[in-house]
């Protein structure tokens, strides 16, 4: 069964994710482009490393051609947010071939709007209900080759202070993670004159046998060279550049939501205004920020998808996610990598503040939040929905109070001002993640016993 998840469709190579399912895919999604716009709408297509990403966007193209679309195939792997901003700039459709930071073994088709952000869940519910009806056939166009970096680069001039960013005394290592990042955030940081260091920097398949995910986990390498070189950071993406991992001069990870609160103090700083979008599984940390500098802020549901559509309704100085997404009022409403990391050294540089002496302002004006999630892999969907029917009716958590209760993804309980658990199903996996924060990790603990007592 063909599903699009909180970001796009994925499956298992060679399995599932087949010529067949993806000429339905394809058709089912030109058929939602050709009733809505016609066939004068500019379809882009792009891919990252994985296997047979490039083979499929090229089949893709030749069957949106032969239907009839005007269609520029991207001539290099390319990022996510790279195509998404071309789709934006071009008035255009586009449609993205990765898995994100998936195993090396999933692909995956992700329908981008010309409002350059994730597609709602109205526009892919149409695609879906789209699979296997046919569309009237234009004229056969010829399919145009681009590199669509140039006019990304142009823009981030815009936004980036390079000129600051230059004068950064700290050493930066990028490690390309075999990903999508590769040749346009190294190529980034070489044309604007930018000193720095590098490892993984090849293109593979198999991601090195790891995961393309800027966790922890994957980035020990990164980690190392950090440790091993004095007044350094990290910076990492995922597998196809939209997501963003950062280690401090400690070779610590900096979690996203640190990183959400740093980059809203420091661009309130420079002047912008609007609020801040975050996700009912991302931090108390940005909310206590925020009432700090009287930003007001808005929740959205679990996925960029929420917080794009927020971002474009309403006048936003920085949306992001725990997970490890972000953009910015001026971007586009869709997460972007390459800009988080640029933005993470333009605040470093315009303060001459290790990235260690940001974490720990954010944390003087918040105090500390200690955050911990469990996966649990169910057999079917009925079994989620059974744990979070129950966790709705609960009043008591061992010797805390529900104080309040929140269902707009799963079901989020607030146990007095500072204690938060959070029980929602993947949108990507028979998963349930159970979400736990507080300001103390005896606290913290003793929360997640009690809970899997409950389970």
């Amino acid at each position: 069964m063909i599903k699009f998840g909180t970001d796009g469709w994925r499956a298992i190579l060679d399995d599932e994710f087949s010529e067949q399912n993806v000429k339905r895919v394809t058709l089912a999604i030109g058929k939602y482009v050709y009733e809505t716009f016609g066939f004068n709408k500019l379809i882009l297509i792009g891919y990252d490393p994985r296997n047979k990403a490039s083979e499929y966007a090229e089949y893709c193209a030749n069957i949106l051609a032969g239907k009839g679309f005007q269609v520029k195939l991207s001539t290099r792997i390319i990022p996510t947010p790279i195509l998404a901003y071309n789709a934006k700039l071009l008035n255009a459709s586009a449609i993205m071939f990765t898995a994100s930071h998936n195993p090396a073994n999933y692909l995956g088709m992700k329908y981008i709007p010309d409002y350059a952000g994730p597609a709602t869940n109205e526009i892919t519910d149409k695609i879906i209900s789209n699979i296997d009806k046919d569309f009237l056939s234009g004229e056969s166009k010829i399919i145009q080759k681009v590199d669509f970096a140039e006019a990304y680069y142009e823009h981030l001039k815009t936004l980036i202070n390079y000129d600051i960013i230059r004068n950064l005394k700290t050493n930066i290592i990028f490690d390309g993670l075999y990903s999508a990042s590769i040749g346009y955030f190294d190529e980034i940081l070489k044309d604007n004159g930018i000193s720095f260091e590098s490892l993984n920097m090849r293109h593979d398949i198999n991601f090195g046998g790891g995961m393309p995910d800027p966790k922890p986990k994957y980035l020990k390498a990164l980690i190392e060279k950090v440790i091993a070189t004095p007044n350094s950071i990290g910076l990492a993406n995922d597998g196809d550049a939209d997501r963003f991992g950062i280690i401090n001069e400690k070779g610590e990870y900096v979690s996203p939501n640190e990183i959400i609160a740093i980059l809203l103090k420091y661009l309130k700083s420079k002047g912008l205004t609007g609020a801040v979008v975050k996700t009912v599984g991302s931090s108390m940390l940005i909310d206590k920020i925020a009432e700090h500098l009287g930003i007001e802020v808005i929740e959205t549901a679990v996925g960029f998808k929420h917080v794009g559509e927020a971002m474009r309704l309403n006048k936003v100085i920085i949306g992001g996610e725990e997970s490890g997404g972000l953009s910015i009022d001026g971007h586009i409403p869709e997460k972007d990598g390459l800009i988080a990391n640029l933005l993470v050294l333009e605040a470093m540089a315009s303060r001459n503040c290790s990235l260690v002496e940001l974490q720990n302002e954010i944390k003087e004006i918040t105090g500390a939040f200690y955050n911990d999630r469990i996966d649990l892999k169910k057999s079917n969907s009925d079994e989620i929905k059974f744990i979070i029917e129950k966790f709705k009716k609960i009043k008591n958590i061992g010797k805390f109070t529900v104080s309040n209760i929140d269902l707009k993804d799963g079901v989020k309980l607030m146990l007095g001002e500072k204690i938060k658990i959070l029980v929602r199903p993947s949108g990507t996996e028979p998963l349930l993640r159970i979400y736990f924060e507080t300001n103390s990790e005896q606290k913290l603990e003793e929360i997640k016993q009690e809970v899997e007592k409950i389970l």
